[in-house]
């Protein structure tokens, strides 16, 4: 379906397999995967703790633990079109991805990512853009692929659309809400089909074969953002997705650019309002190869403290202790349940409310999380669902 697979990362298939099996078990997202991880020294050994943390977090049932052979049908699925997992540890993965906020221990990939991130742009917008919002998107992709940019977007209709055929030509990437193997909107399959034959990307985090839910596409949208070195916002109303991905980018300390509009159209109020707070008013390509022109002497900029660095390197799963143990009391549990509400609390916060010690904070967090009764948010915030 999407042609040749490249080299496949270095992970052999052993640990692919365990990995994958971790991220696609129940209640286990990327934040839990690399608390698991971390905690345990290996995604077997998290896979065999995960019932019982699990229960002890209050779940009524064990989990539902991806199995070994859903994990290899998933791999052959993906080589069947012409895809590929790729894991934080391969030099396959997007350097600037690796760094936000709990990124995506796993991607699946068809076709060829750009090997400089700090010439890569998102490109956003409604999805019932006007005539002039979509050809000012396609114009600005094909004069930043022109000067060797890579175009970054969600494959939607509207502005994702036009700045994926403005940069058709020179290399875009497409991030998806669904499995890779989901086209969404149906109507676009031939744009990604274009999309890999020019040299360009289908990127996704989710599991093959899963259909876009709501849920999915603030996920996707902080992808969209962390693979970028910069966003554009071209037509956004105040309560759309584009906003959301606005968010994350300033949250990934992304540079945050806008295209004003008539203060008529309720489609300019999202980026007119993103100028307002500070996003850097452009009006064509030039204004953002001028400003990250300014940017080219700092190359550490994009490496957020929140990365997760090599820590989670296969090489380095035997030395991460298996040993650290943060057996919490139910009494403990009972005082974090009591401190927690449906407005999500920073954990630094919650740590001081409770007078415990971030450890046994943190390990209730994690079985609240995989027995499904917390929602964890950026900035390090959790709530009850």
């Amino acid at each position: 379906m999407y042609g040749s697979t490249p080299t496949s990362p270095p992970m052999n298939k052993s640990q692919l397999i365990s990995w994958l099996r971790l991220i696609r078990s129940s209640n286990v997202g990327p934040t839990t995967f690399r608390q698991l991880i971390n905690r345990f020294g290996s995604a077997n050994a998290a896979l065999e703790i995960l019932p019982e943390l699990t229960l002890r977090g209050g779940a009524k049932s064990a989990p539902k633990i991806c199995s070994i052979e859903q994990a290899e049908n998933e791999i052959e699925q993906l080589d069947s079109i012409g895809a590929r997992l790729v894991s934080i540890s391969d030099a396959d993965y997007p350097f600037l991805l690796k760094h936000i906020h709990s990124p995506p221990p796993l991607l699946a990939i068809a076709g060829q990512l750009p090997r400089n991130d700090n010439k890569s742009l998102a490109i956003i917008g409604a999805r019932n853009a006007s005539a002039s919002g979509r050809k000012l998107a396609q114009t600005i992709a094909e004069d930043l692929g022109e000067q060797g940019y890579m175009v970054i977007s969600g494959l939607a209709r509207g502005i994702d659309f036009a700045a994926h055929s403005g940069a058709i030509k020179t290399g875009t990437v497409a991030v998806f809400a669904g499995g890779i193997d989901q086209i969404y909107p149906k109507e676009n399959i031939n744009l990604a089909e274009q999309i890999l034959d020019t040299g360009g990307a289908l990127v996704s985090e989710m599991a093959f074969g899963s259909m876009p839910r709501a849920k999915d596409f603030p996920r996707r949208n902080r992808l969209v953002s962390g693979m970028s070195r910069g966003v554009l916002v071209i037509e956004a109303a105040l309560r759309s997705g584009s906003l959301i991905t606005a968010r994350y980018g300033l949250e990934q300390d992304r540079e945050i650019f806008a295209i004003p509009g008539s203060p008529m159209d309720p489609r300019a109020a999202g980026t007119n309002r993103l100028i307002r707070d500070g996003a850097k008013l452009v009006t064509g390509a030039s204004d953002i190869l001028e400003e990250f022109e300014l940017g080219e002497n700092s190359p550490d900029l994009f490496l957020s403290e929140e990365g997760v660095g090599d820590d989670l390197l296969p090489a380095d799963l035997a030395e991460i202790s298996s040993k650290i143990q943060n057996e919490a009391s139910a009494g403990d549990h009972q005082t974090v349940l009591n401190s927690l509400s449906v407005t999500p609390v920073a954990i630094d916060d919650l740590i001081n409310a409770t007078s415990l010690s971030a450890p046994i904070v943190q390990t209730i967090l994690l079985e609240l999380d995989l027995a499904g009764r917390i929602e964890r948010s950026s900035g390090q915030l959790v709530a009850l669902i």
